[in-house]
C-alpha cells in the first residue's frame, strides 16, 4: 500500500506537469479525452483484468505442481491476445475519426481533429498494458508485490519526460508520445524482467486446444461481454462532460486526485488479496475464505471512511496548492476541489467493492460480476444523464458515487446470496466508530479550514488579495494534524482497536 501510494505521488507529479503546460484548454481536454478508447478496446479485448484472470488460472497450475503447463498456456494466450489486440489496435487507428466525433459530441472540430491524433498515438500502449498484466500475473502468484508499485511511476515519468524532451517542437503530442514510452519501459519490460527472473519464459506459441487458453477464455469472456462501472464511470464522465468546455480535464484532475488515496485501499489491497483469496479457494477451505473476505472488506472500507474525511475537509487547499500554477488558475483549483469532495465520498464503496470483486474472481466465476456489473451500468446511465442536466458536471461526481453504491451493494448481496461471503460477518461495530471518527474530526478540520482561510485572506490591513502557496501548506499541514488527533481520540474513546493496530504495525508500539 506505501509502494502504490508512493507511486500514486509520482502520477500526481505527472498530473501537475500536465495542468501546467495546459490548464483545462482545448489541448488538455482532448489529451484527457484521447485515453477513453484505448481504454475501451483493452476492456473489451482483454477482459480490462488480464492480472486477475492469470492470477487465478496460474495460482491453481501452482498449487497442484503443474507450473510448467502454466508457463506453456501463458505464451499461448500472450501470443493469441497479442494478433487479436493488434488487429483491433489497427481497426482503431483507422475508425478514430468516427469515433470522437460520436463519443465526444460537444467537441468543436479542432479539439476532435486534436483528440483524435492523441487517441491513434496512445492506442498502442495498451499492447504493453496487457503484456505487462500477464507477467504481472506471474509476479503477484508468487507474492512478490513491489514491481507492480514501481511499474506505475516509471509510466507517469515517462509521460513527463516525454514532455521535456518535445513539447516545445510538437506541443501536447510530446505527452503522448512519452505515455507510450512510460507503458513499454514500466508495465511492460520492468514486469518481463522480474518475471524472467522468477522463471517465466515466452515463448511465440499457438495453440487454440490449450487448456489454459480455454480457461482463460472462459473466465475472460463475461468481462468482455459486459461492462463495469468502475471501468465505465470514466468513459461515462468524459462522454457527458465534453458538452462543457474545460469540463474533461477538470474532472480527469479530481478523478487523478481521488486515486492516490483510492489506489492505496482499494486497487493495493485489492491486489494483494487476490492470490490469497484464490489459495484458500482452490484448497477448499471455504470458512477462511469468508472471513478472510469479509475482515479485508471490514479494514479497508473502516480505512475509507476515515481517510474520505479529511480528503474532503482539506480538498480545497491542497488542490490549491499542488495544481495552481501556469496555465491553471485559482478559480480552476476551486471547481476541481468541489469535484473531488463529491467523488471523495465514495472512498469506502470503492475500496469495499475492490475487494469483494477479487473473492468472485478468486473462485473462478467472472460471469455474476459481469452481469451485475453491466446492469448497474445500464440502470446508472440516465442516473448520468438526469444529474448533468439538473447540476452539470457537478450532477457527473454525484452520479459516480450513486453508480459505485449500487455497483458495490450488487456484488456483496450476490456473495452473500450464494453463501460465500455473508453480509453479518463484517464488522459494523468497527465501521461505526470509524463513521463517528471520521465526522468529528472532519468538521473539526472543516471549521479550521474556514477560520484559517478568513484568516489568512483578510488580515486587517494586511492588505493581502488572496491566499499564497505558504498558507495553502500551512492549512493543510495544520489541518492533518488537528484531524489526526481528533480521530485518534474519537477512535481510542469508542473503545476501537485500529489505532493500537496501526501503531504496532508503525512499530511504535
Amino acid at each position: 500500500m506505501v509502494s502504490t501510494f508512493l507511486s500514486r505521488i509520482i502520477g500526481l507529479v505527472r498530473t501537475k506537469y500536465i495542468v501546467w503546460l495546459f490548464g483545462s484548454g482545448v489541448s488538455a481536454d482532448a489529451f484527457n479525452a484521447a485515453f477513453v478508447l484505448p481504454d475501451m478496446i483493452s476492456y473489451f479485448l482483454v477482459g480490462g483484468a488480464a492480472s486477475i484472470t492469470f492470477v487465478t488460472i496460474l495460482t491453481r497450475y501452482r498449487e497442484t505442481g503443474r507450473e510448467v503447463e502454466g508457463e506453456r498456456s501463458l505464451s499461448v494466450i500472450l501470443t493469441t491476445m497479442y494478433l487479436v489486440l493488434g488487429s483491433a489496435i489497427v481497426l482503431a487507428e483507422i475508425f478514430a475519426p468516427w469515433y470522437v466525433r460520436w463519443w465526444f459530441n460537444g467537441f468543436d472540430p479542432h479539439k476532435a481533429a486534436l483528440c483524435t491524433l492523441l487517441t491513434r498515438i496512445l492506442l498502442p500502449a495498451q499492447l504493453c498494458f496487457f503484456a505487462g498484466g500477464v507477467f504481472g500475473a506471474v509476479l503477484l502468484v508468487r507474492k512478490q508485490f513491489s514491481v507492480q508499485a514501481v511499474a506505475p511511476l516509471i509510466y507517469g515519468l515517462g509521460t513527463i519526460v516525454g514532455g521535456l524532451l518535445l513539447v516545445k517542437r510538437i506541443g501536447v503530442s510530446s505527452l503522448a508520445i512519452g505515455t507510450v514510452g512510460g507503458a513499454a519501459c514500466g508495465p511492460l519490460l520492468l514486469n518481463w524482467f522480474f518475471a524472467r527472473r522468477a522463471g517465466a519464459h515466452y515463448r511465440f506459441l499457438l495453440d487454440w486446444r490449450d487448456e489454459g487458453l480455454r480457461e482463460w477464455v472462459r473466465l475472460s469472456l463475461p468481462l468482455m461481454a459486459g461492462v463495469s462501472l468502475v471501468t465505465a464511470d470514466n468513459w461515462i464522465i468524459a462522454h457527458f462532460a465534453s458538452k462543457i468546455g474545460g469540463a474533461v480535464s477538470l474532472m480527469s484532475y479530481a478523478k487523478q486526485f481521488f486515486t492516490a488515496p483510492m489506489a492505496m485501499l482499494a486497487q493495493a489491497a485489492g491486489a494483494a488479496s487476490l492470490p490469497f483469496f484464490a489459495s484458500l479457494w482452490s484448497q477448499d477451505r471455504r470458512y477462511e475464505f469468508a472471513v478472510n473476505v469479509a475482515d479485508s472488506v471490514s479494514r479497508v472500507a473502516s480505512l475509507g471512511l476515515l481517510a474520505a474525511s479529511i480528503m474532503v475537509a482539506l480538498g480545497r487547499p491542497a488542490i490549491d496548492l499542488v495544481f495552481t500554477g501556469g496555465h491553471f488558475s485559482t478559480a480552476e483549483a476551486n471547481v476541481c476541489a468541489l469535484y473531488f469532495a463529491v467523488f471523495s465520498l465514495s472512498l469506502f464503496l470503492w475500496s469495499a467493492q475492490a475487494i469483494y470483486s477479487r473473492a468472485f474472481y478468486a473462485a473462478g466465476n467472472t460471469f455474476v460480476p459481469m452481469v451485475a456489473g453491466t446492469i448497474v451500468t445500464a440502470v446508472s446511465l440516465p442516473i448520468y444523464n438526469a444529474l448533468f442536466h439538473w447540476q452539470g458536471a457537478v450532477g457527473l461526481a454525484i452520479a459516480s458515487d450513486i453508480g459505485i453504491a449500487m455497483q458495490t451493494l450488487s456484488i456483496a448481496v450476490l456473495l452473500h446470496h450464494r453463501r460465500m461471503v455473508s453480509l453479518a460477518s463484517l464488522d459494523f461495530t468497527e465501521m461505526g466508530r470509524c463513521l463517528l471518527a471520521a465526522l468529528l474530526a472532519g468538521a473539526a478540520v472543516a471549521l479550521l479550514v474556514w477560520g484559517l482561510g478568513a484568516l489568512l485572506h483578510h488580515l486587517p490591513g494586511s492588505g493581502l488579495p488572496r491566499q499564497t502557496r505558504w498558507a495553502d501548506l500551512e492549512i493543510v499541514l495544520v489541518g492533518s494534524a488537528l484531524w489526526l488527533a481528533a480521530a485518534k481520540w474519537t477512535l481510542e474513546k469508542t473503545g476501537s482497536s485500529l489505532p493500537r493496530v496501526a501503531m504496532r504495525r508503525l512499530g511504535l508500539g
